[in-house]
């Protein structure tokens, strides 16, 4: 054991003179002992091949451990503790990763040298002799500093000491200095100091002094700008005053006739007029709105109570629109057309004085005429009111929303009481002309014909109406251009519903084809409405009412031992004379009029034998309409249904009927029954649309609420019963 101990001291002692390459080279060289074979022989069979690092993946390391010994008495850190296989075991596995190992000496250098260029570039030095190191020097203010400062120090400190050095020196006098070397401090030297530390003193309160001064200066500038500024506004204000006051000289309290509230106006709005352009910017500021309104509030008063707004339906809108923006009557306050739609926009929580004005002297007296003086016959002054006040901006929304709302529901009420068989004649003012102008100011849902209520789907009922019980002879409905483009295909719709049948009808029953003397006053009024069917509908129309009889005709001419030349220009007068090119284009009219063309040519054939062996004219099944509306598949499965909505529509223009012939109103509520669904009606005997009886249809039957019990609704016909609930009997 002894021995073993001195050797490994021994072999310790030689070791620290070795480098890291010998230790590999002396660890190859080593003889691999019993033991290290018997390991190889363990790894081998676990699947270990020699050259491969270690784990499944082969990722682990490829040589063993070595052990690196250090001198005796040297610390952690002196001597490179890696060896070269752990050296080259790092490198593989960098290389594995795809990085690049860097050796840690060669950081190690790269460090030093950075850390040399910093030192260097900020001037700091690592040893003494280095210029720009050390502490910096500490600078001392001289007498000359201190008076630049602004401080005038006397002639009798002046000859006392001098600061401009590390040491105080004693001057004998203000010319120079006494012989070098460090004074003692005696009696005149504590005094010179004294006097030093005293100026000193002197020195740093005048320095804070001047800073104050400066301080208080810049106070001192920006008070005297605030009172500049101050003094400004109150001369502007002074200004507006005055503007102000000189509106009291007009005496606007005072009552005038007409020419006199003229003139008034004129220079009452010539004033302010000046006032808004001189402090446009200031209207806010000096609440100048309040002034403007409050000026002209009795005149405006009074002429509410003096204006007609039918006879004159802009007056006072011109001095109005001058002063708008002193008003507060601006842009803000303006609603499109439709402004009804436009709603939804948040509210101000507050009214403006202008609006209040309006509000209170305008909105009732425009009420009042329109419930008492205006016709909707005649609807030109009340739309030209709306378009001198609202399209100028002068209305507020809410005001605007008022008055929309009072002529839509006047509207309501003379459209239910038009009498269809009467009211599209021109002399009785059809619809197109009183109600089409208001067409740019309705909300959407009224000029929605689709809908269960509204003007237009109203205005849908009474023309399917007046279509049925229309006049053939008369011709077109006047006006009918307009209700197309108003209705659009629910016009087509009615037409093909409503008026083709009719004249369906009347050809079937009283159009006769006589070569010998040809009335064709049937066709006239069957082509007048020419324009407003389809061509296809046209053609199917003749195909199913004329070619029939016009080629049995055609068949008796042709075995009469005809003249073949007469009925060769009789066929091409009725192709080209009779029948417009438009439903001659369509290829089933082409198809008949071929025809007729092959029963002469077969005709001439057959020479002697056409009376005995010349066909009849083939007769085919007679088809639908092509734009005749088709039901759809569902409606085809359960056909049920659409003959309901039929019903119900065509059941509400027959109460409807029955309601004008007893002088009674239907009025749609535009609300639906709880549980039913279906729309809700008012009938009544009212003029004004109050009381009655609420109603609602369902198939033919007309169901009516009772009074008492409200959820009982009882089934009623159109009778005498029917008439006492709508009086309040």
């Amino acid at each position: 054991m002894e021995k073993r101990k001195r050797r490994f001291s021994h072999a310790g002692s030689r070791k620290s003179a070795k480098s890291d390459t010998d230790d590999t080279a002396n660890m190859k060289s080593a003889p691999k002992t019993k033991g290290s074979l018997f390991a190889q022989r363990m790894m081998a069979k676990m699947g270990h091949k020699d050259g491969e690092g270690l784990g499944k993946s082969g990722h682990g390391i490829v040589n063993a451990i070595e052990s690196k010994l250090r001198p005796q008495g040297v610390g952690v850190g002196v001597v490179k503790e890696r060896t070269a296989a752990d050296k080259k075991e790092a490198r593989r596995q960098a290389e594995l990763r795809g990085e690049v190992y860097v050796d840690e000496s060669e950081e190690e250098r790269k460090a030093e040298k950075k850390r040399r260029k910093l030192k260097a570039a900020s001037g700091v030095s690592s040893g003494a002799s280095t210029p720009g190191g050390g502490r910096a020097r500490t600078k001392y203010k001289t007498l000359a500093d201190i008076e630049d400062e602004g401080l005038h120090v006397p002639s009798a400190l002046a000859a006392i000491f001098d600061a401009t050095g590390k040491q105080q020196r004693l001057l004998t006098s203000t010319a120079g200095l006494m012989a070098g070397g460090a004074v003692q401090e005696g009696h005149s030297e504590k005094i010179a100091k004294k006097a030093r530390l005293d100026l000193e003193a002197f020195a740093d309160s005048f320095h804070s002094l001047s800073e104050s001064q400066k301080t208080v200066d810049y106070e001192k500038r920006h008070l005297q700008q605030e009172i500049q500024a101050l003094e400004a506004e109150i001369e502007r204000e002074l200004e507006v005053a005055g503007a102000v006051a000189a509106l009291q000289d007009l005496n606007l309290n005072k009552a005038r006739t007409s020419a006199q509230a003229k003139d008034t106006w004129e220079e009452l709005t010539s004033r302010l007029m000046t006032i808004q352009t001189a402090y446009r910017k200031d209207i806010s500021n000096f609440k100048l709105t309040d002034v403007a309104v409050a000026a002209i509030h009795p005149l405006f008063k009074q002429e509410m109570l003096d204006w007609d707004p039918l006879a004159k339906p802009a007056h006072l809108a011109s001095y109005l629109v001058r002063i708008r923006t002193i008003l507060g009557a601006d842009a803000r306050h303006h609603v499109a057309r439709n402004g009804l739609d436009d709603f939804d926009r948040p509210r101000k929580k507050k009214s403006t004085p202008y609006e209040s004005m309006i509000h209170a002297l305008w909105l009732p007296r425009i009420r009042t005429t329109i419930a008492n003086d205006w016709d909707p016959h005649q609807p030109s002054s009340m739309v030209s009111l709306i378009e001198s006040w609202n399209g100028n901006g002068l209305l507020p929304e809410f005001v605007y929303g008022h008055v929309m709302e009072d002529i839509v529901k006047k509207l309501h009420r003379t459209l239910q009481d038009l009498k269809p068989r009467h009211a599209f004649k021109r002399k009785s003012g059809p619809p197109s002309e009183w109600l089409f102008p208001w067409l740019p100011y309705l909300p959407a849902a009224e000029l929605d014909p689709r809908g269960s209520s509204g003007l237009m789907s109203d205005l849908k009922r009474k023309l399917g109406v007046a279509f049925q019980d229309w006049d053939l002879s008369r011709g077109v409905v006047p006006g009918l251009e307009r209700y197309k483009g108003v209705l659009g295909s629910e016009l087509d719709t009615l037409l093909v519903k409503r008026l083709l049948p009719r004249l369906s009808s009347l050809m079937r029953s009283d159009f006769v084809i006589n070569p010998a003397d040809q009335d064709l006053k049937v066709l006239e009024i069957v082509f007048a409405w020419n324009t407003f069917f389809s061509s296809a509908v046209m053609g199917q129309l003749l195909i199913e009412e004329f070619f029939p009889k016009w080629l049995s005709i055609l068949h008796t001419w042709l075995i009469s031992e005809p003249n073949f030349n007469e009925v060769g220009e009789w066929l091409t007068w009725w192709k080209s004379n009779v029948i417009p090119e438009n439903i001659n284009a369509i290829r089933a009219v082409d198809d008949k009029w071929n025809e007729g063309l092959e029963m002469v040519n077969h005709a001439l054939d057959l020479g002697s034998s056409v009376q005995t062996d010349l066909p009849l004219p083939r007769a085919e099944p007679v088809g639908p309409s092509p734009e005749t509306p088709r039901a759809s598949k569902t409606a085809r499965s359960d056909p049920r249904s659409a003959m309901k909505e039929e019903a119900e529509v065509a059941f509400r223009d027959v109460v409807e009927t029955w309601c004008h012939s007893e002088d009674l109103q239907l009025i749609s509520l535009h609300q639906a029954h709880p549980t039913v669904g279906e729309p809700l009606f008012r009938i009544t005997a009212s003029a004004n649309g109050t009381g009655g009886a609420i109603a609602y249809m369902r198939g033919d039957v007309l169901y009516v609420q009772n009074k008492k019990d409200r959820s009982l609704w009882e089934p009623i016909g159109l009778e005498q019963m029917l008439i006492d609930r709508a009086e309040g009997k």
